[in-house]
């Protein structure tokens, strides 16, 4: 059994800008929504360490990172989108990190 698959990978932050903690309501907001919309969601635990510069700054990050494979349609593209613009609210960032590539499932 093959299906057409994409894999969208998420980097959300586990600190806000300024330097607080992200609260974990925030992170576990985010995995539910994307496991009610998809079927399931992964996440790690370990930290992920970014820097990255923004009109003349430079950033430091920790990051988690999560990922839902979702059939490769429009629609699942759209809802990424649509979902980026919500999580730069929600954890107050310039922008998300969110990646996506195919996948096939075996």
């Amino acid at each position: 059994m093959t299906s057409n698959f994409r894999r969208f990978e998420i980097l959300l932050p586990l600190r806000f800008n300024g330097g607080r903690p992200v609260p974990g309501e925030l992170i576990a907001e985010t995995l539910i929504e994307l496991e009610q919309q998809f079927g399931a969601v992964s996440s790690e635990t370990q930290t992920i360490q970014g820097q990255w510069r923004h009109q003349g700054g430079t950033f430091r990050d920790d990051l988690t990172r999560v990922f839902v494979d979702a059939p490769d349609t429009v629609t699942s593209v759209e809802f990424f989108r649509r979902v980026k613009e919500t999580l730069k609210a929600r954890f107050q960032q310039i922008d998300i990190w969110m990646t996506t590539y195919p996948i096939e499932v075996i």
